[in-house]
């Protein structure tokens, strides 16, 4: 299984931005299917964005045009750049990999933005 590390989360007002990391194991990384999760408190886990192997994205409606997910094979890290900030993206953001039909999670990063 694939082991993930998420990092950057954190407090910030709205308008504001963060950037999460998600460091991942193994030596295919440019082949896993990667993405964003996020829980808020009380709701069900949601895609937030995705990126395949080959770079195509898509996200979730309600972060279009603000969160810019990626990722730099080189360096094994999934990025999500999250721009304009609002109180209802509040919640814990998990890292996850699909590879060769397996899932895996990390543990999941804070974000918190205040209004």
């Amino acid at each position: 299984q694939v082991q993930l590390v998420e990092s950057g989360g954190g407090l910030v007002q709205a308008g504001g931005s963060l950037r999460l990391s998600c460091t991942a194991s193994g030596r295919t990384f440019s082949s896993y299917a990667m993405g964003w999760f996020r829980q808020a408190p009380g709701k069900q886990r949601e895609l937030v964005a995705r990126i395949t192997g080959g770079g195509s994205t898509n996200y979730a409606d309600s972060v279009k045009g603000r969160f810019t997910i990626s990722r730099d094979n080189a360096k094994n890290t999934l990025l999500l750049q999250m721009n304009s900030l609002k109180p209802e993206d509040t919640a814990v953001y998990y890292c996850h990999a699909v590879v060769v039909g397996e899932t895996s999670w990390g543990q999941g990063t804070q974000v918190t933005v205040s209004s």
